[in-house]
């Protein structure tokens, strides 16, 4: 996230009670951070100890660049200070929320921090409701709140919380999501417009960037018998599972042989050469800000990824302007459908 956005301030808050003596930080440096994001705050306060969780890949290597460790997923454990950054989906951030106070140990503080423009007063509520009330303060336009020490959840209401995290079936049961990916609940429109014009004729091996819950290579192993080796990659390490749920239900309705990896990892850092063929719904933005070089970023990798007469199919909102990356990493592009919105683009012959 860039500096003074709306999010860098809900980290700056988060630190606000400790400045102000509402808090105090445990000796032992006991502190788990779920959704940490890297900061000038953050590398200034930290202390040794402490275990970061985030699930997005460059907001992990961001903060290990900084040096710090951290992991995917949430460990085991429980820690006296819990600091929570919620995002912007209610139901996500309920879990998240759950999630803290099961790890928060019998003395301990849960707290986080949203800017008042991104639903604070609902997360402060969703909090309280959870642990029987909770202390707040207002600072860099955010709502910074936080649990009694010692506070006990609702267990009803825990349980119910903590089941929210969990892989559901959508599309009436054709593959699992989970709450808070990209789409989570749907096949995205521009997904479906890609499906709907993919060739039949994808031979060896075949790779999916940016790939979700794994609907476009699932797409791919049931419409292409050629297809020998499937490889997804995906920033978002919760979207992981579901993604190698769904492929394996695909290879194994399609009863072939096909090898597959489900990969966490940023795309724009380069992938593995010589695919065959790519297939590609790429980011656009981050946040509510249009960032076309992601997707830019996305087509430059499947150019260098690519066999000699491989080819690229990718799907992206019309206004966003990628032909010329296009030109510059391909001999031959062409738009193959325009609908809804979005348009269905087919690069061949990568410039080497």
């Amino acid at each position: 996230m860039s500096a003074g956005s709306a999010s860098d301030a809900a980290l700056e808050a988060l630190f606000v009670p400790f400045a102000t003596g509402d808090l105090a930080w445990p000796a032992s440096g006991d502190v788990l951070i779920l959704r940490a994001r890297d900061g000038f705050v953050l590398r200034e306060q930290r202390r040794p100890g402490w275990v970061l969780q985030q699930s997005f890949k460059p907001a992990s290597d961001a903060l290990a660049r900084s040096g710090f460790a951290v992991s995917a997923e949430i460990p085991e454990g429980r820690f006296k200070v819990i600091m929570v950054l919620p995002t912007r989906q209610r139901e996500e951030s309920r879990a998240l929320f759950a999630q803290a106070m099961a790890h928060v140990t019998s003395d301990g503080v849960v707290l986080a921090a949203v800017p008042n423009a991104e639903g604070a007063k609902t997360a402060e509520a969703d909090l309280a409701l959870l642990a029987g009330g909770v202390s707040n303060l207002s600072k860099h336009k955010c709502r910074v709140f936080w649990t009694r020490h010692g506070a006990t959840p609702d267990p009803s209401l825990l349980d119910a919380w903590l089941a929210l995290d969990g892989a559901l079936p959508i599309d009436e049961g054709r593959f699992v999501s989970r709450r808070g990916l990209f789409a989570w609940d749907r096949i995205d429109m521009a997904s479906a417009l890609l499906d709907s014009v993919l060739p039949a004729d994808f031979t060896g091996r075949v790779a999916d960037l940016g790939a979700g819950f794994g609907y476009l290579a699932c797409r791919v192993i049931a419409t292409n018998p050629g297809v020998a080796a499937v490889d997804l990659y995906e920033a978002e390490g919760r979207a992981i599972e579901p993604a190698r749920r769904n492929v394996a239900a695909a290879v194994a309705a399609s009863g072939r042989s096909i090898a597959t990896r489900v990969e966490w990892h940023d795309v724009t850092h380069g992938i593995d050469g010589g695919y065959d063929a790519i297939v590609s719904n790429p980011p656009f933005h981050q946040g509510r800000a249009d960032q076309p070089e992601l997707g830019r970023a996305f087509i430059a990798v499947a150019a260098r990824a690519l066999s000699p007469r491989g080819r690229f199919w990718m799907v992206a909102n019309r206004h966003l302007a990628y032909e010329a990356t296009l030109d510059a990493c391909f001999t031959h592009v062409r738009t193959v459908a325009e609908r809804d919105g979005f348009k269905v683009i087919e690069a061949k012959e990568p410039r080497r």
